[in-house]
């Protein structure tokens, strides 16, 4: 995968900080697939999820076969559990796969209705609800965040450390912008990518551990910006701070928002932050690979068995794969699933767009092998190919990309009409398999007939 991609260290590092992140292969049989008319880009708002016919929109069903075969080897390598495929074009499902099982001690085999935990695929979510009430006229992308949280009036910005190694520090050229929040170049940091004194101040305030949004914004208001507004690009705590907009400007707590907002108008039926008790046979048991390599038991993020006392906008959500295809595919539909729409046109361009300035795509900006370059920016809340040539991807103009440290990953493609949804439960490093690079390169060699 080119160096300018996603990162699975990247993804890695950004949520342990949340503290709280085989040879079984199911699939549909050939008889349940079925013909479908061919339909044009855009043509309708709904999700097809009965299977089809690859070829009625122009994918070839033997190239596809090479997906399979890649996702499958690293199953029967052991490198992975269990995981669970679809891929969507023109709203209609044409691939759909349930691999290896979900619990190896257990031997359950994987189902397609397996709950995964999303990690910092939550981060889209929480930026569409935040659109929601951008529609409503509630907040605007130049609006300084203290507008809505006065315990940010204050804030100040690191300059550098005196002879005593104290910060030394600075007003704000400005103060930082909603619009900053959701691009990550607001000034905050997660606290884990460096060794700086803010980052240290992140540390020990023990953010994660907070007991409500409240009191994480009341400890994150105590420290320093890493850098000035404006002026650079770190992945940071932004969409934790957004869940506590979120929360102020609607009245709802976080959860109770999304469900009513988000998941239940566009079938979301198992999304939430936690599991319930009638749920928890589907589940999925989450991995991580020990020094030898092998696959063991994992509890990052505890039990997910109640409400969250503080809910992670950042990283706290679960889902299954149809649940989040339906989010990405309302993101590919401008808003809108099965007759239902959640945001306008414009909301989803403007997340889906490019917002860094040029000075910010020089290379210099980034997590590890994450560059935000020429080609490769930030939208609202996820990343934006504007230029796939430019870094080397396969994809479409504009598409919209983003993972989790679990292993979850996603892309919504614009300019075909392609949604991918991938799940696991690996935590990711090293010598995780390249599951996001690989799955495009096998779908977008088996689309011969883009322009139908």
């Amino acid at each position: 995968m080119n160096t300018k991609r996603l990162s699975n260290w990247f993804v890695i590092l950004i949520v342990v900080l949340l503290t709280f992140f085989g040879a079984a292969y199911a699939q549909t049989p050939k008889a349940a697939v079925k013909p479908a008319g061919r339909m044009s880009a855009k043509a309708a708002s709904a999700l097809d999820l009965s299977l089809h016919s690859p070829e009625s929109v122009g994918f070839s069903s033997e190239r596809l076969e090479r997906l399979h075969v890649l996702m499958q080897q690293f199953v029967d390598q052991k490198q992975i559990a269990g995981m669970v495929t679809t891929l969507a074009r023109h709203g209609q499902v044409i691939d759909y796969r349930a691999y290896g099982v979900r619990d190896m001690a257990s031997g359950a085999p994987m189902t397609k209705d397996a709950i995964f935990r999303d990690f910092s695929m939550t981060k889209p979510v929480v930026g569409a609800a935040l659109m929601m009430l951008w529609e409503q006229g509630k907040w605007l992308p130049d609006d300084p965040i203290a507008k809505y949280i006065p315990e940010f009036a204050h804030l100040k910005v690191f300059k550098s450390v005196d002879a005593d190694g104290k910060m030394v520090l600075e007003d704000p050229i400005h103060p930082p912008t909603m619009g900053e929040l959701m691009s990550h170049t607001a000034g905050f940091t997660y606290g884990i990518f460096g060794n700086t004194p803010v980052d240290k101040a992140y540390q020990e305030a023990n953010l994660f551990g907070s007991t409500s949004l409240k009191d994480f914004v009341d400890r994150l208001s105590r420290l320093p910006l890493l850098y000035q507004p404006g002026n650079g690009w770190v992945y940071s705590v932004s969409s934790d701070i957004q869940g506590y907009i979120v929360e102020k400007l609607s009245g709802q707590s976080l959860p109770d928002f999304l469900e009513r907002n988000i998941f239940e108008p566009l079938g979301m039926r198992d999304a939430g932050f936690f599991v319930p008790a009638g749920k928890r046979t589907r589940f999925a048991t989450l991995y991580s690979a020990n020094d030898k390599g092998e696959l063991v038991a994992n509890n990052l993020g505890g039990t997910y068995a109640a409400q969250p006392r503080m809910p992670s906008g950042g990283g706290g959500m679960v889902s299954t794969a149809e649940d989040y295809l339906r989010f990405a595919q309302m993101l590919d539909n401008g808003g809108e699933l099965n007759g239902v729409r959640v945001l306008s046109p414009a909301a989803i361009h403007l997340m889906m767009s490019n917002h860094l300035p040029p000075k910010l795509l020089t290379g210099e900006f980034g997590i590890l092998s994450l560059r935000m370059s020429p080609g490769f920016g930030w939208g609202y809340d996820g990343a934006v190919e504007f230029n796939p040539t430019e870094i080397d991807s396969p994809d479409g103009q504009g598409t919209y990309t983003w993972g989790g440290i679990a292993g979850t990953w996603f892309w919504v493609d614009p300019a075909n009409d392609i949604v991918f949804v991938g799940m696991i439960q690996r935590m990711l490093g090293p010598t995780s398999p390249p599951l996001e690079g690989l799955s495009r390169s096998a779908v977008y060699q088996a689309l011969l007939n883009p322009d139908m």
